[in-house]
């Protein structure tokens, strides 16, 4: 029997609306996946050892607060210093409000995908399962 796809949904810096991360948690979850949500306020070393110590394939990052360029590439960093690797095994993903010209540097910075306002739950939850970096098995 295969293991179940494992995602932490986080929320980093100070961004106190969690609707979008709890309705994609929720999606998660009824697609059958493993959900690990963070909570508020975490910050991006917070949400890093969650990932390790929770072992996920996904990490989903919701944020409102305007400081996307700021946190979720550090959030990368990050998992890169924890895993002790120099490329990701673990998708890295963003929603949110997030304007279309940051999306190139996110990502750069190691972000695979941005999902912005109006995205289906359906879509996120689709890529998700297309694009795992790792096998689950």
């Amino acid at each position: 029997m295969a293991r179940k796809i494992r995602v932490l949904v986080g929320k980093p810096g100070l961004d106190g609306h969690d609707r979008g991360a709890k309705v994609i948690a929720r999606a998660y979850r009824d697609a059958g996946m493993e959900v690990i949500y963070s909570g508020l306020h975490r910050t991006p070393e917070e949400l890093a050892r969650m990932a390790v110590d929770e072992d996920v394939d996904v990490v989903a990052l919701s944020i409102l607060s305007g400081a996307h360029s700021t946190l979720l590439p550090k959030v990368v960093q990050c998992l890169l210093r924890e895993k002790g690797q120099s490329s990701l095994d673990v998708l890295v993903l963003a929603g949110g409000i997030i304007p279309e010209e940051d999306i190139p540097a996110l990502k750069a910075a190691g972000v695979d995908e941005v999902f912005g306002p109006g995205t289906s739950t359906q879509e996120i939850v689709e890529y998700t399962k297309t694009h795992l970096k790792r096998e689950v098995a």
